[in-house]
């Protein structure tokens, strides 16, 4: 029961003591994945990009900033509504700019057109996906030809917690992701060792192939 209950609030995070304390768990966990994130996706200033599971809004702040071109543009997915609203707290001056776009809803529905996207960037996202090659078809429906997806991860953190049973099922492991990845439609994809500030994570990458 209470493991069911953190991976409903890891999944889906709500405003409670709980959820606080997730705040600042995300704080000092996502950092570095998150800004990992943004830099492997090598965003130019005129690319369209989204985030997934944005949470605190770390990647979002990350991102934003490079996106200096006329045409640049950023868009963030959130299942959560306190992550959509501490993030748009976060993010207020983008959002009024009209550089930033915030949605709080599933990303396996997303309401973004088909090929707008050049760049998509997560973090300890998929593991709480109901349904992988859903999400991951999704992904692929909204992304231009041709466009990177890149996903940061600490392995050997998410196997501790796996000890724990706080992952309901097998989502949580790469391989499974990244067969998923390919089944539907991407291709070049791999995961590669990684390291910043002496911690080491992982980053799994994707190219839609259309």
């Amino acid at each position: 029961m209470l493991s069911r209950k953190l991976n409903q609030q890891l999944g889906k995070p709500v405003k409670s003591l709980t959820g606080w304390l997730l705040t600042k768990f995300f704080l000092w966990h996502n950092r570095v994945l998150e800004e990992n994130a943004v830099k492997l996706a090598e965003i130019q200033p005129d690319d369209t990009v989204l985030e997934l599971g944005f949470g605190l809004g770390l990647g979002l702040q990350a991102a934003a900033p490079l996106l200096t071109g006329p045409r640049g543009k950023l868009f963030g997915v959130d299942y959560s509504e306190y992550m959509f609203t501490k993030a748009s707290e976060r993010m207020r001056a983008e959002i009024e700019s009209g550089k930033v776009t915030l949605f709080n809803g599933n990303i396996m529905a997303m309401p973004l057109p088909d090929g707008c996207v050049d760049k998509v960037y997560h973090c300890n996202c998929y593991y709480f996906w109901p349904d992988l090659k859903a999400g991951t078809s999704e992904i692929h429906r909204v992304m231009k030809p041709g466009g990177l997806m890149v996903t940061t991860l600490r392995h050997s953190s998410n196997k501790k917690v796996a000890l724990l049973n706080v992952f309901l099922d097998e989502n949580w492991k790469p391989k499974v992701y990244m067969e998923a990845l390919r089944a539907t439609g991407f291709t070049d994809v791999r995961m590669e060792n990684k390291q910043d500030n002496k911690i080491t994570f992982q980053a799994i990458f994707a190219t839609a192939s259309k």
